[in-house]
């Protein structure tokens, strides 16, 4: 990519490396550092703003799912001070003039969907609200390696703190985007979800991804479904005694949420049925866990799974989990179920390679000499 660097009159002047002072170092620290932290909820309710500068309404065109206490912006502040440390960035304040501005460009080094946009001019703007951001691209479109799809331009020592940490969450979610959209693709009719194998303190992050590459949420956390998973039933004595037990928690605090629960045998569906048919239940889902086996051959027998999706026949939606690749889940989706659910989607997230480069022509070049562009 090509970059445009602009400089004040007096940049042609041979410029010595900068002697920044302890307090300028504070400054650019507190700016990162000491804003008030402000919510998910109301950071996409700042950014569907259009006159907020460094952030536009076309790059939130899938905003993150909703949680109670989750801290977007706190999430964002805790990246970069992790990288600041106590110090702030001692290579850039040495060797960067102050008042030099550039212009940077995002080039995708492989194919893939991309993801995290949104969030990446969240990162610039918490840096520096000066900062311009611009893109041919937006959240869930396709690129393609050596595609230049956005810029950065403004102050050089604003863009380089924010670079890092900008990238490292559209590498992530743009990889978690690309496999998402890859099963949702495979699993058709049947919907992807992921699962709560997310890395801890970016689960809204994750599960963004997810949505951008387009899967669906399962749960955000333990508060907002009910999942009676085999530890619950083993601990409750029974798949009955804790689809009862949920019943009555629900009615007693005058709750009002999706329930579902796992069953391991096609013994287990017909108990959940037979107690089903017979009493009142707040049941809206079974999820049906490892009835995907694998052959030596590397195919799957579907069979059993196609089984408890008959005997189910639609009286609940359905949810296959256990052995579901990119290979696998074309036939899992052919089963019937209503859903698919994967936690590889965020537990073994490869990160799309996407790099932010000055001078992009120069990046390229070398990308070309290495494959990578």
């Amino acid at each position: 990519m090509s970059l445009v660097q602009r400089q004040h009159p007096q940049a042609t002047i041979p410029v010595q490396p900068p002697q920044f002072s302890a307090k300028l170092v504070r400054l650019c620290r507190r700016r990162i550092l000491r804003l008030p932290p402000v919510s998910a909820q109301r950071q996409v309710a700042r950014m569907s703003v259009t006159e907020k500068p460094g952030i536009s309404i076309q790059s939130m065109v899938i905003k993150p799912p909703s949680h109670p206490t989750y801290d977007l912006q706190g999430v964002i502040k805790l990246a970069l001070a992790e990288d600041a440390g106590d110090r702030g960035d001692v290579t850039s304040l040495a060797t960067i003039p102050q008042d030099a501005e550039v212009e940077a460009h995002f080039l995708a080094k492989e194919d893939g969907v991309v993801a995290g946009i949104a969030l990446a001019e969240m990162v610039f703007h918490e840096v520096d609200p000066s900062l311009k951001v611009e893109w041919s691209r937006k959240d869930g479109d396709s690129i393609q390696k050596g595609l230049k799809f956005g810029k950065v331009y403004g102050t050089a020592y604003s863009i380089i703190v924010a670079e890092r940490v900008a990238l490292n969450f559209i590498q992530r979610m743009s990889g978690i985007a690309t496999l998402t959209k890859a099963m949702a693709n495979a699993a058709h009719p049947a919907l992807i979800l992921e699962t709560r194998k997310t890395a801890p303190g970016l689960r809204l992050v994750d599960k963004w991804a997810v949505l951008i590459g387009g899967g669906r949420n399962h749960r955000m956390g333990l508060f907002d479904m009910v999942l009676i998973k085999d530890n619950h039933i083993s601990a409750a004595g029974g798949v009955t005694n804790a689809v009862r037990a949920v019943y009555m928690y629900l009615e007693k605090n005058n709750l009002k949420m999706e329930v579902e629960v796992e069953t391991r045998t096609l013994d287990e569906v017909h108990e959940v049925l037979n107690y089903a048919s017979q009493t009142k239940t707040s049941l809206t889902r079974i999820m049906l866990d490892n009835m995907v086996v694998p052959l030596p051959n590397g195919d799957v027998d579907v069979s059993m799974l196609k089984e408890a999706v008959k005997l189910i026949n639609g009286r609940f939606e359905t949810e296959a989990s256990g052995n579901v690749t990119l290979e696998t889940v074309h036939r899992i989706g052919g089963t019937g179920v209503t859903y698919i659910s994967s936690g590889a989607l965020t537990h073994s997230v490869k990160a799309l390679d996407i790099s932010l480069k000055i001078d992009t022509e120069l990046a390229l070049q070398v990308g070309r000499r290495t494959k990578r562009a």
